[in-house]
């Protein structure tokens, strides 16, 4: 098994990038704070009706509505509950992502091609 540490990570590849988190709570959390704290510029993305606002501002972070936010995003992380992540792809991501932007999941249970 290879066990990979901090010097196993080239954060060169992100460090120029738009990087957003959609959703602050216990994976959007965790991802956003690890990357502030490596120094990569993060946007939190979150719904308007969001109780994680408050809390993604007090630690910092420049919270935006979703739809807003990934049209600057070369990096879209969708860490919101599973069951938003369908609607609020279709609403807000889908139409608004950049070409050529990543879009990223924590896991693939909630991905569906036609």
């Amino acid at each position: 098994m290879q066990i990979y540490y901090d010097k196993h990570a080239d954060l060169n590849i992100i460090k120029n990038k738009e990087v957003v988190i959609v959703g602050y709570g216990s994976q959007g959390h965790a991802q956003a704070n690890n990357l502030k704290d490596s120094g990569v510029n993060v946007t939190v993305a979150l719904r308007e009706d969001s109780s994680s606002r408050q809390k993604a501002e007090s630690a910092g972070f420049f919270v935006m509505d979703v739809k807003e936010a990934v049209k600057k995003a070369d990096l879209v992380m969708i860490l919101m509950p599973d069951e938003l992540q369908s609607s609020t792809y279709s609403a807000d991501i889908h139409k608004n992502i950049k070409h050529g932007a990543v879009l990223a999941f924590a896991h693939g249970f909630n991905i569906h091609f036609e």
